[in-house]
């Protein structure tokens, strides 16, 4: 059992240590695990909480359970914060401490109110070390702002039935009732999307749920038309300020739900766009044939009324085949704004408009300018849909990840109830059930195995290719495959609290987020619509005053082009299409990224900061060498080291235990065992010679020759490996060398980081020579040794300070305050253990090879944004110059409207095309 306690009085490891020898004295398996500065630990033992309490209080030290310490409320007064960012980083480094720890922050008055365990002093001197001064501040009730980030009321934090004991409310009522409505405070709140066509019309739905109370955030992707909305707005709420900006949605309840809905939708929508191109191109290219080969005039009452005829079937289709371009443009007109669908409008109607004036007035306008634009009507929303169709079907690949997530979830289980196993929708599995597992079978549901033994495949999760035996009290995962065996295991967690499904959520999350790239691509779609309009009105005019005749042909095609070849569409996609993509491809190779900014920071890393032990080592000691002397047998050595060591539970004794236990042993007796502190063990053989076995001082003090093994001694001290001695009858027997051994995968994984540029800095508490040792074997560029937390923060901050762009690999505990101030920070996790929630990064694979993935992933997807936002810019800034007619002194033409209706369209696939090569990326 796990237990999470408080204590106090520990001030270094050598307490640590002492309470771990205590447990292990009852519990030969139990562990102990304390951060310092919070003196909050984790116990792992079979023995009781209280027996666990007990062995901990007896030596002086008092403990309780973590969840009995009650929650403090702390007024504080801060300076420095500058945004939500800055927030999240004091929350994070809370909650590494304080798991249930929050803090709400009125960023005009820099008032916080903090809820933790921890003491008022901890959490001012926590918040100081972020470098954002803190001090108590004495507010009363009455006085005590409760304004949020916004100017929104925040309501007080949950606080804990301990807290509300000691002090106690007479509207307790409605304090539960609004402990109960902060509980769903900050939750995400994902909404299906629909009716958006380009990047301006993602910005006025970005305004209008901004603007409805109690929003923190909301982020919208063009992508996959969703929105992630952070705060405690109600969804209904939500919908209704999309629905007033002229489009629609709907609360997302089921991932999987969603994913299937989207893709029908996608394929109607595919059908219906591609039936609308069809007969609007239909239309438009025989009049285009027919134009080029006998004209389009208007001369005489029959051409009059014939063309009168083709210019209502000609608004019939476009009504038909492109009034969802008019019905958008109105909307958004109602709301003060314009879209994409403006500009089509707005080009396709003008050419109509025009072309009927001319068939039904044409003397109003002089001969050579009674031109018809019927054809370019037709044929520009006829390419139009084309072109959404072809960006259909590429954005429907973008998905695969997310899908690839899903379909590990098994539809139905084998559930045992009251005796009887019956077949359920997986959706109607409780926790508790006990679940049958056979050979072939997935996983449904997280659980925990009671009966029998299996091989699973945990590769769709993990990475890691070779199957993991699980057996009675072993946990499974859901998505997990059994190879071979069968199991009953009980379910522990369903639906959406399974580790599969926290997963499917932070990539959708993810894939939904923005990285800080993006911020000049939305600052310029804001604006892009209605600057679009009023070039076309200016370049009108200035035809019309400056240009040759016939003046108002050229006016209206240089305008109408110019409506047309703008395309907010692909400056909207540059970024969300690739995010979409890099992200998914990322948890397709076992790294989750938590959101855009983290994607954005790690291709920017160039120091790498790598804790030692437990990162770049295997974290557990283990025997690496053993050495005898002249005429001494092995397996008398270890006879004698396993004799000694079997009872013992010291780590280093359990390094010993292993290597005995793998290389086969004999098991000897031995009389009068006797432990010597700081020295060692020792014993008698049953003819009364002794063993003593230990560390060089006691061999010195028992006068043991040390020659016989004095160059391997030496060897070993130059490697900082930890020796061990073994001598029987006062002679020097053997020596083993223990040492916590390196990753197989640390040199191969920190090579491709250099070759990426990245500068490798280890930061330990171990010695120095165990630590020099390590930076020489994985050519690591600098190291630090002896260092406790507050030095490694420090050091994080120096990195920074010279402009370095710092990511940090640690364990979470020690290493919490560095990795809470280190630009990116990454979790290396173990199968369905990794901390998915615990830092930007996360890496399901137990393998530092991730590393480099993420690094070289991340770099590749910024690398396909910054294409797409250029060639989207660079699209924009040369064609709606030649629209406007940049080109006419030199060539004597302006660019005709069909071609910029098929440019356009073009644009958008071209940029979701370049995005979808991320699909193909490999590590180099």
């Amino acid at each position: 059992m796990a237990y999470q306690l408080q204590l106090e009085g520990v001030s270094c490891n050598g307490c640590v240590n002492k309470i771990r020898q205590q447990i292990q004295q009852r519990d030969s398996d139990g562990d102990i695990q304390v951060d310092l500065d919070s003196l909050q630990a984790e116990v792992n033992s079979r023995l009781a909480l209280n027996e666990v309490l007990e062995v901990i209080n007896q030596l002086g030290y008092p403990a309780c359970e973590l969840a009995s310490v009650p929650h403090h409320r702390i007024q504080l007064q801060l300076d420095g914060l500058s945004c939500n960012g800055c927030v999240n980083k004091i929350r994070q480094q809370i909650q590494q401490q304080d798991s249930d720890g929050d803090i709400q922050v009125d960023l005009d008055s820099q008032e916080a109110e903090v809820i933790s365990r921890l003491a008022e002093t901890e959490v001012i001197a926590l918040i100081s070390s972020l470098g954002y001064p803190a001090e108590r501040l004495a507010l009363t009730p009455q006085t005590r702002s409760t304004e949020g980030n916004n100017g929104q009321k925040v309501e007080p934090l949950p606080i804990t039935e301990a807290e509300s004991v000691a002090t106690p409310d007479p509207t307790m009522e409605s304090s539960v009732a609004t402990e109960a409505a902060n509980d769903t405070a900050g939750a995400a709140v994902q909404l299906a999307l629909s009716g958006l066509t380009c990047a301006a019309c993602v910005n006025s739905v970005q305004k209008a749920l901004d603007a409805v109370p109690g929003v923190v955030k909301a982020d919208i992707n063009f992508a996959n038309r969703t929105a992630q909305v952070s705060g405690t707005a109600a969804d209904k709420a939500l919908i209704q300020a999309v629905v007033a900006a002229g489009y629609g949605a709907e609360a997302i309840q089921d991932p999987e739900l969603l994913e299937q809905q989207q893709q029908r939708q996608r394929q109607q929508e595919m059908n219906q766009k591609r039936r609308h191109s069809l007969l609007a191109l239909g239309l438009g290219l025989p009049m285009m044939v027919w134009g080029m080969v006998f004209g389009m005039a208007v001369e005489t009452p029959t051409q009059q009324l014939g063309w009168g005829l083709v210019g209502l079937l000609t608004v019939a289709v476009m009504v038909y085949c492109g009034g969802h371009f008019f019905t958008g443009a109105w909307k958004t007109l109602r709301n003060r704004s314009a879209n994409m669908d403006s500009l089509i409008a707005l080009g396709t109607g003008s050419a109509w408009l025009y072309s009927m004036l001319v068939v039904l007035f044409p003397e109003l306008l002089p001969p050579q300018s009674r031109g018809l634009y019927f054809e370019a009507s037709a044929l520009i929303i006829g390419l139009v849909n084309l072109g959404q169709v072809l960006e259909l079907r590429a954005r429907g690949q973008t998905q695969q990840a997310i899908r690839g997530l899903l379909d590990l979830q098994p539809k139905r289980a084998r559930v045992l109830r009251d005796g009887v196993e019956q077949e359920l929708a997986v959706e109607l599995v409780q926790p508790g059930d006990l679940i049958r597992l056979r050979t072939g079978e997935t996983v449904a549901v997280d659980g925990e195995v009671e009966q029998g033994e299996g091989l699973l495949d945990e590769s769709m999760l993990t990475g890691e290719p070779l199957p993991v035996v699980k057996q009675a009290g072993d946990a499974v995962a859901a998505g997990t495959m059994n190879t071979q065996g069968a199991l009953l295991y009980r379910a522990t967690r369903v639906g959406r609290d399974t580790v599969l499904a926290g997963i499917i959520s932070m990539v959708q999350q993810a894939q939904n987020s923005k990285p800080p790239i993006s911020q000049l691509a939305d600052r310029v779609a804001s604006v892009f619509v209605p600057v679009v309009i009023l070039i076309a009105l200016v370049s009108a005019l200035l035809w019309w005053w400056l240009g040759p005749e016939p003046k108002a042909v050229y006016m209206l095609v240089s305008s109408v082009t110019v409506l047309i070849i703008a395309c907010p569409c692909a400056l909207g996609l540059a970024t969300p299409i690739s995010t979409m993509i890099g992200i998914g491809k990322a948890a397709e190779m076992g790294v989750l990224i938590r959101n855009g900014d983290a994607l954005q920071r790690a291709s920017e890393i160039t120091t790498l900061v790598l804790d030692k032990t437990g990162t770049l080592t295997q974290g557990q000691p283990d025997v690496v060498e053993l050495a005898l002397a002249d005429g001494v047998d092995q397996r008398q050595a270890l006879n004698l080291i396993h004799a000694l060591e079997k009872n013992s539970q010291h780590p280093l004794a359990a390094a010993l235990n292993r290597f005995c236990d793998s290389q086969g042993v004999e098991q000897l007796e031995v009389q009068g065992f006797e432990t010597l502190d700081g020295l060692g063990v020792r014993a008698l053989t049953d003819n009364g010679q002794s063993i003593l076995l230990g560390n060089r001082r006691l061999m010195q003090q028992q006068d043991i020759d040390l020659n016989p093994l004095a160059d391997v001694e030496q060897r070993w001290q130059q490697q900082a490996w930890t020796q061990v001695y073994l001598a029987h009858d006062s002679r020097l027997l053997a020596m083993a060398a223990i040492a916590d051994p390196l990753r197989q995968d640390a040199a191969p994984a920190l090579q491709r980081l250099h070759r990426q540029g990245v500068k490798l800095v280890m930061l330990t508490g171990d010695n120095a020579a165990s630590a020099q040792a390590v930076a020489e074997a994985l050519t690591i560029d600098e190291y630090q040794a002896e260092l406790l937390p507050q030095h490694k923060l420090d050091y994080v901050a120096q990195l920074q300070q010279r402009g370095e762009v710092v990511a940090m690999v640690g364990d979470g505990i020690n290493d919490a305050p560095a990795l809470s101030l280190a630009d990116v920070s990454f979790a290396i996790g173990s199968g369905t253990d990794v901390a998915i929630e615990s830092a930007d990064v996360a890496l399901m694979h137990d393998s530092l090879d991730g590393l480099a993935d993420a690094v070289e992933l991340s770099r590749a997807t910024l690398t396909n944004i910054r294409q797409n936002l250029w060639g989207a810019f660079i699209y924009n800034s040369i064609g709606i110059p030649i629209a406007a007619g940049l080109l006419f002194p030199f060539t004597g033409m302006l660019l005709n409207p069909v071609v910029a209706g098929l440019a356009m369209s073009l644009s958008s696939v071209t940029v979701v095309t370049n995005a979808n090569r991320l699909r193909g990326f490999r590590v180099r």
